[in-house]
Parts: structure tokens; C-alpha cells; sequence
């Protein structure tokens, strides 16, 4: 983390100084706003923390509850999430609170015995094998905290406009804020008191009943499966060994999904109630709590469970479905005003862990977007690429969750093999840890006609970090670690074996005639949109970054200081026992490696390539004004 460039100041530097909209910010709604976002959900308050980084745009967030969520019903984090956590600061410390998941154990009938359970299986959980970062548990609430934390603390200082609901909406044809909201106030001395807002964008994050979807005519396609679960959040006396280990448990009686919680003692079960009749009409979720620990004990036996305590508890069904449009726009006439994120587009069951994660990936891809639009930077045609990019992925997330879930519910005698479930876990491992997601050719997505250049880069897939050791100083960091979700588009620029075409094509970079330069405000510094980051083959203690061209060396805050943490070096040292270009199948020749701001690979292209990448950011980038 960089700070102080500003001049020193002793306080937390994760406070960025306040600047435009967040400088006296307005107690009340406004009469117009740029966008207004309706829930705090994952996705609002995830959406909220990225706008907070563009003071120009007011960013307003209302929520129906008087306060902040208490008790949240998800609690599966994703390593791609923690990913994202990192480039909103606050990876470290939600690890630090946090369940690790490091092992999955399954349960079956004990074949001499088919009324009692026994271990099958033990399975080392997938999140160190594909990432850097762990597979978590730690409450909704919690996360919501963070967020909440990072978008206060960011230049707009953006927080929630608690105790108002939204009412309805209507999109008219012209002017700068042709989005009128109705709100109504539900807390204090003005609750009951309705009021007209006029919004550049609205951002629909109110939950499975979103109101902002019916508002726009936009429906959820799908259907309940006819089978119930209950699920339950508790403190226990028990003898099952696997107590603080996740388990899938499969018995003549039932199934559970058994996942210890954060702080040591709580763990939450999902316990299996069985079929739901076709005209039951939903009076499965009456289900008594005490018939749900009973079910949870004959599921379990010989091992018993004496709950001592219950932090939260409900019951569902399962239901897959995805809403057939994620904004209002209407073909080619007129561009989105409004958006959905979040269970306003998706919903699906609780056991494959998904739903809090790909809430916040809808709400990182539409962040950063809305921004760059508003502030000019982008055309508007750039909005499209919200629904067209995260509707497919919903579609994919409700297809794993309907096959994880069948098979969580299957009845021993439908098991052909025992280690089916734990090698299904394994072999999918990459779509819940939130990587398998790649996104087609776009505006804002290349083709992969030089992915050869660097294969550990898929083109459409989110960028993999890898260690590297920085020049300045000879630490060792993750490459990836290092961009922030600030809303710049990264640049990374791989040596070649001398370094002579690196310099050449850093000097072109520097020059007048650089999209860099094209694209990047009058008066803003140089990395102001473009973070450019060089990575040399040679070892750090052979490079002199002072003779690196300017982009990789900027100046930046009022006292135009020297970024020295732009020059990386790839070779093995103390600490660093990889190579980037082995570890992610760089060329040798060099490589130029583009990357959005919500950290997925634009392009990937040759290091001489310097018209194609022109070619490219000018289909994204607008010149100034």
C-alpha cells in the first residue's frame, strides 16, 4: 500500500482525503443524483466502495432497513472474492476472522452397518490449489462491514441513506437524469413520506423480490425444485468428530452439508427435509425447529448433536433461477438507464456456496463501468457489456448449482459410487472458486489471436497473480496484489531476453502519441488511468530502474514524487522460488498483457505490438474533453 505522496499525515492511510462529491456531503437525498443504488446487499454496498473511488459522480445508496444488516444468511467466500477483497484493501483482516477451509470430508453408510454413518472420504479443499488466497466462512454481515468501511473511507466518502425504500421508477426519453425514482422513508419522523429523485443510472440490488425488476418489466425464468431444506446456524454439544471440518453426509435418513463457522464454535448444517409435494404450496417452511434437529440427529446417528444454541435458522426450497435481462435497454434504440445485480437476477440454493460471490463479481463488472462512463471516460455503448458479460455467467452458475444440489439429495440406494461426490467437488473446483468465469470478444475484451504470448493469461479470464520481486527495494510481492480497485485499467509490460525491446516499447508509452497520453486527462498524472507496470526477465539487482522511460517511472501527488513501485523483476531470489514467465507461460520475446479494472485480461498481444494495443484502448477510451 502507497501513501504519504500527499504529504504526511498521521491517521489510518486506508482514509483516502476526502474530494468532490464527498467534500460536505449532503446529510438528505438530493433531488438528482448520478446513480442511485436501491440495496445493501453484496452487491450494493460492493457497488457503492467502487464508485466511492470517483468523487466527480454522486453515488447515493438507500436501504429499507433503519440500520446496518445484523445477521446475514451467506457465509461462503469464494477465493475469488478474497481476490477481490484484496483490491478493496481488506483481504488480511477478513482472513484473519475468518473460517479456512482446508479440508472437505464425506460421510456414507457404513456398509456393515447402512443405520450408521462413517467417513468415506477426506479431500484437501481447493482453494490453496488454485489460488493464493483461501477458500472462507465468515458471515454476510461481516462483509457488508468492510464494504461499507471501504466505501466511506474512499474519496467520496459514500455511505448508506438508511430507513428509505424504493416505490417505483419510470425512464423518460431525454436529459442529463431521465431515471425518476419515487422513494418513500420508512424510519423517523418523516416515515410514510414519499419523494421524486431524477438519477443519470439506477442500480436494482434489492434481493430475489426486486422491486426495481418489476419496475422495469424484467422477470425471474425458472422454477422451485420440489425439495426442502432446513438450515440452521448453532452451537452444539456433539461427539461427531468431524465437528470443525466441512462434511457432506449422506445416511439412509438424509443429507447434510455441514459447515464449521468463523470464531471456533458455530457451525452452520444445511439438513435435508426430504421431498416437497407438488400442492404443498410452501407449507414445508412452517417446518418446526425442533423437527429440523431431529432430522439432523437420525441423519447423523450414532454420533448425536444437543443444540445449545440457534443464532439463526429457516427453511427453503430450491430454486434456479435467472431473470431474462439485467437491464432495461431495448435493442439498439436506447443504451441502459437501469441495471440488476445480485438475487435480482439469480437464485439458486445455498449449499454450493455462490451466491454472496457472483453478487459481487455482477456489482465489480458494473462498478467500474458506470464510472468511466459518467466521467467521460468511456462511451456509453460501454454499459451494454454489463448484461451481455453477467447474464451468461448466471446462467452458469444456475446449471452447477443444479447438479451439485441433485447430487447433495440423492438417497443411498441412487449412489453407484461412493466417491462420487468428493471427485465431482475436486473436478469442478474451478467454477465455485469463482475462476472459471471468461467473457467473450468485446469492446472491451480482445480475441485470443495472441494468447500464445502469454498462455498463463487466458484472454476473458480474471488475471492470475504470481510473485515477483520489485526492483526499488528487492521484496518479494504478488504482481497482482498491487492493483487496487481504484477504476484504472492495468498494463503490464513483459521483457524481453535483453530488455531492448522492453525499452523501446516503454519509451512509445511515454510518448505524446501513446493512448496514454491521448487518453489521460490534461493536468492528471501519467498512471491517472493507465497503472503501466514493467517486468523484466533479468534479475532485480542487474536493472537500473532510474534509466527506465517515464511511464514506469510517474510522478504523482502535489509534490510530483517518483512511483518507484513500477519495475518488477521475474527471476528466482530468496523468497521468490518461481519465475512469472515459467509460472504463467510468457514468452519469452516479451508480452503486453492489458487488464480491466475488475481485474480480468483484456488482451494479451506481442511486445512490439504497440498499433494493436492503440487500435484497442481507442475502442474503449474517448479523448478528453
Amino acid at each position: 500500500m502507497q501513501f504519504h505522496h500527499h504529504g504526511y499525515v498521521s491517521q489510518d492511510p486506508r482514509i483516502a482525503p476526502a474530494e468532490g462529491t464527498g467534500i460536505d456531503r449532503p446529510g438528505d437525498l438530493p433531488d438528482e443524483v448520478d446513480v442511485l443504488i436501491v440495496g445493501s446487499g453484496p452487491a450494493g454496498m460492493l457497488l457503492a466502495a467502487q464508485l466511492a473511488q470517483y468523487p466527480s459522480v454522486t453515488t447515493r445508496i438507500i436501504e429499507q432497513r433503519e440500520g446496518r444488516l445484523a445477521l446475514g444468511q451467506a457465509d461462503g467466500i469464494q477465493p475469488r472474492s478474497v481476490e477481490t477483497f484484496q483490491a478493496f484493501g481488506f483481504a488480511e483482516r477478513i482472513i484473519a476472522e475468518a473460517y479456512n477451509i482446508g479440508w472437505m470430508n464425506f460421510w456414507a453408510p457404513d456398509p456393515a452397518a447402512p443405520d450408521r454413518i462413517v467417513r468415506t472420504s477426506r479431500t484437501e479443499d481447493y482453494g490453496y490449489k488454485i489460488c493464493e488466497f483461501p477458500h472462507l466462512i465468515v458471515n454476510q454481515a461481516r462483509v457488508l462491514d468492510y464494504f461499507a468501511e471501504a466505501a466511506h473511507h474512499g474519496p467520496a466518502r459514500i455511505t448508506p441513506d438508511y430507513g428509505v425504500e424504493f416505490v417505483s421508477l419510470t425512464v423518460h426519453d431525454d436529459g442529463p437524469y431521465p431515471v425518476e425514482v419515487t422513494v418513500r422513508y420508512t424510519a423517523g419522523d418523516r416515515a410514510g413520506l414519499e419523494r421524486s429523485i431524477r438519477c443519470a443510472y439506477v442500480a436494482g440490488c434489492d434481493g430475489a423480490r426486486s422491486r426495481v425488476r418489476e419496475a422495469i418489466g424484467r422477470h425471474h425464468v425458472g422454477s422451485f425444485a420440489q425439495h426442502a431444506w432446513g438450515v440452521m446456524d448453532v452451537l452444539v454439544d456433539t461427539d461427531f468428530p468431524d465437528w470443525r471440518i466441512k462434511c457432506a453426509i449422506n445416511a439412509e435418513a438424509g443429507n447434510i452439508l455441514h459447515i464449521p463457522r468463523e470464531g471456533g464454535y458455530l457451525s452452520r448444517m444445511y439438513i435435508d427435509l426430504g421431498e416437497v409435494a407438488a400442492d404443498d404450496a410452501h407449507r414445508v417452511r412452517q417446518t418446526p425447529l425442533e423437527e429440523i434437529i431431529r432430522r439432523a440427529n437420525d441423519i447423523m446417528h450414532p454420533y448425536t448433536l444437543s443444540v445449545r444454541h440457534v443464532a439463526w435458522h429457516s427453511v427453503y426450497e430450491v430454486g434456479h433461477r435467472v431473470t431474462d435481462q439485467f437491464d432495461d435497454s431495448d435493442g439498439d434504440t436506447r443504451e441502459p438507464r437501469v441495471f440488476l445485480a445480485g438475487d435480482a437476477c439469480h437464485t439458486h440454493s445455498a449449499k454450493a456456496g455462490q451466491g454472496m460471490n457472483v453478487s459481487m463479481q455482477d456489482a465489480f463488472n458494473l462498478g467500474w463501468k458506470l464510472g468511466a462512463v459518467i466521467t467521460g471516460q468511456s462511451p456509453a455503448e460501454l454499459l451494454r457489456t454489463y448484461s451481455s458479460e453477467r447474464q451468461p455467467v448466471a446462467q452458469q452458475l444456475i446449471d452447477f448449482d443444479r447438479e451439485w444440489s441433485s447430487l447433495m439429495a440423492r438417497k443411498p440406494e441412487e449412489i453407484t459410487d461412493p466417491q462420487e461426490l468428493a471427485t465431482y467437488y475436486l473436478a469442478t473446483a474451478e467454477f465455485p472458486s469463482g475462476f472459471a468465469t471468461q467473457y467473450e470478444p468485446s469492446l472491451i475484451t480482445d480475441t485470443a489471436e495472441y494468447q500464445q504470448y502469454a498462455t498463463g493469461f487466458p484472454v476473458g479470464k480474471r488475471f492470475h497473480s504470481s510473485p515477483v520481486t520489485r526492483v526499488c527495494d528487492g521484496n518479494v510481492v504478488q504482481l497482482g496484489h498491487h492493483a487496487r480497485a481504484d477504476g484504472r485499467w492495468r498494463i503490464y509490460v513483459f521483457g524481453d531476453r535483453s530488455g531492448a525491446v522492453l525499452q523501446q516499447t516503454g519509451e512509445w508509452l511515454s510518448s505524446p502519441e501513446s493512448p496514454i497520453a491521448r487518453f489521460t486527462p490534461r493536468g492528471e498524472s501519467i498512471d491517472a488511468v493507465f497503472d503501466v507496470k514493467a517486468i523484466h526477465q533479468q534479475s532485480f539487482s542487474e536493472i537500473d530502474q532510474l534509466a527506465s522511460p517515464p511511464v514506469f517511472l510517474p510522478r504523482s501527488g502535489p509534490f510530483a514524487l517518483v512511483d518507484w513501485e513500477k519495475v518488477f523483476a521475474a527471476p528466482v531470489t530468496v523468497g521468490c522460488p518461481s519465475d512469472i514467465f515459467d509460472e504463467r507461460g510468457i514468452s519469452r520475446d516479451g508480452a503486453i498483457v492489458v487488464v480491466r479494472p475488475d481485474q480480468y485480461v483484456a488482451a494479451v498481444l506481442p511486445l512490439q505490438a504497440t498499433a494493436q494495443l492503440d487500435t484497442f484502448l481507442s475502442g474503449v477510451f474517448m479523448n478528453p474533453a
